[in-house]
């Protein structure tokens, strides 16, 4: 019995030893995973940068990818990494990684057969980039901020569209630029309602002329058109006015702007030159500038289809 439990007491460290080993061959480390990594080929490399793709885990996917192409520059397998390298950042959420992979391998494979894919998702990563984090969970009107991202990846998929018309992304890329166009249109109709506020009208009507003439086919359309009503009235153009205003009754009869008689009725805003100090510190809630009256623009008579710019539309 006393052999037995000495016996037992010297296996215990060997015991101790071996599940030790056990557990760290369970619980691999970084280091371990690079080991593997470096006695592996480019097959089983790009299999487990595969295996982290279709489980969700992106990050492991970039750093096996990036690995697979350091060690194997050159071949097929190099070339799908680079391409793969795009999506696994974007869906990492590296939008800048993301669009620079895309740069990367349109620059390295300009007639590889899926360069379309490259340059779509370096439209993709320009959108996402435009909308940005908060956008993913508060509903944020994206032409209230910087478009500058949002006017990159409307011009990027314009691209992409010009160089692959029957890509399998064509669809998708057309569906966002419409919205990205409206976004861009939205955004030139609150800068120029910012101008108005302020009395800048002749800056006004010059962006709400260049709404009108690059997105006169969207929803943004008719408020820069009443934009460019009030700030030519405003300005004394009377001419320009009226002509802006036959085309804004015949191409948006329902307008909200318009009255029963065809006027057009636009409520006037408080320039800040009228708000007292007291009203500005406040954020207005004393001292409250009375507010003038509804700006009432008569409806001409003749009411023909005329440009803005007064020429005749065919």
């Amino acid at each position: 019995m006393q052999q037995a439990r000495t016996r037992a007491t010297r296996l215990m460290p060997v015991l101790l030893a071996s599940m030790l080993l056990t557990g760290c061959a369970l619980f691999g480390t970084e280091e371990d995973t690079e080991a593997v990594d470096a006695t592996s080929t480019r097959q089983m490399l790009y299999e487990a940068a595969q295996r982290s793709l279709r489980t969700g885990n992106f990050s492991d996917s970039v750093t096996r990818l990036q690995r697979l192409e350091a060690r194997y520059p050159f071949g097929p397998y190099a070339e799908q990494a680079q391409l793969e390298l795009i999506y696994a950042n974007y869906m990492a959420w590296d939008i800048e990684a993301a669009r620079n992979a895309a740069d990367r391998f349109i620059r390295l494979h300009p007639q590889h057969p899926n360069v379309d894919y490259a340059y779509y998702m370096r439209g993709l990563a320009a959108t996402a980039r435009s909308r940005g984090v908060l956008n993913r969970i508060f509903a944020i009107d994206e032409s209230k901020r910087d478009v500058t991202t949002a006017r990159k990846a409307f011009n990027d998929f314009d691209e992409f569209l010009k160089l692959f018309p029957s890509s399998e992304y064509a669809r998708d890329a057309r569906q966002r630029m419409i919205h990205l166009r409206n976004v861009l249109a939205q955004s030139e109709v609150h800068v120029a309602t910012w101008y108005m506020s302020r009395g800048a009208y002749v800056a006004a009507a010059n962006r709400a002329r260049y709404a009108i003439e690059n997105y006169s086919q969207t929803p943004a359309a008719p408020d820069a058109l009443a934009i460019l009503v009030e700030s030519s009235w405003k300005l004394g153009l009377t001419e320009t006015a009226n002509d802006t205003l036959r085309v804004l009754a015949l191409n948006y009869p329902e307008y909200r702007g318009f009255d029963e008689s065809g006027n057009l009725v636009l409520a006037a805003a408080i320039q800040n030159r009228d708000r007292s100090w007291m009203n500005m510190v406040t954020f207005g809630l004393l001292d409250r500038p009375e507010t003038p009256p509804p700006l009432r623009i008569r409806q001409p008579e003749q009411v023909s289809a005329v440009s803005p710019s007064g020429s005749a539309d065919t």
